[in-house]
């Protein structure tokens, strides 16, 4: 071979070899994912499980409703209960805390489970 074709050769040689690793290590990331997403989806579903079995104790106890840890006004309009409370005078104070700390240990538990 003559030093252009040499050279042609070589760079067509390194673009495939570029190439073929980027598409080998694209398909280990793909096996890699394939490989966590049974163990991501389990701990979505016990999350999803938790969060349902704390709702229905919450509807049992009859508490304000609940959206992403943060608690939403109950019947009452502004911050009333239906007898016209303030909701901060009407709930017991140790459901509050109670439940203020069943959100921190949810949230930790979200925090530690995240790769």
């Amino acid at each position: 071979m003559t030093q252009p074709q040499t050279l042609l050769q070589a760079a067509i040689n390194r673009l495939s070899a570029r190439l073929g690793s980027g598409l080998a290590d694209a398909a280990a990331e793909l096996a890699v994912l394939a490989q966590d997403a049974p163990e991501r989806l389990r701990q979505e579903w016990d999350l999803f499980r938790e969060e349902v079995e704390l709702e229905a104790e919450r509807l049992e106890r009859g508490d304000a409703p609940v959206e992403d840890g943060l608690v939403v006004d109950g019947p009452g309009e502004g911050g009333l209960s239906t007898d016209g409370v303030p909701e901060a005078q009407a709930a017991d104070p140790q459901r509050q805390i109670d439940a203020l700390r069943a959100q921190v240990a949810r949230l930790t538990r979200r925090l530690e489970d995240q790769p």
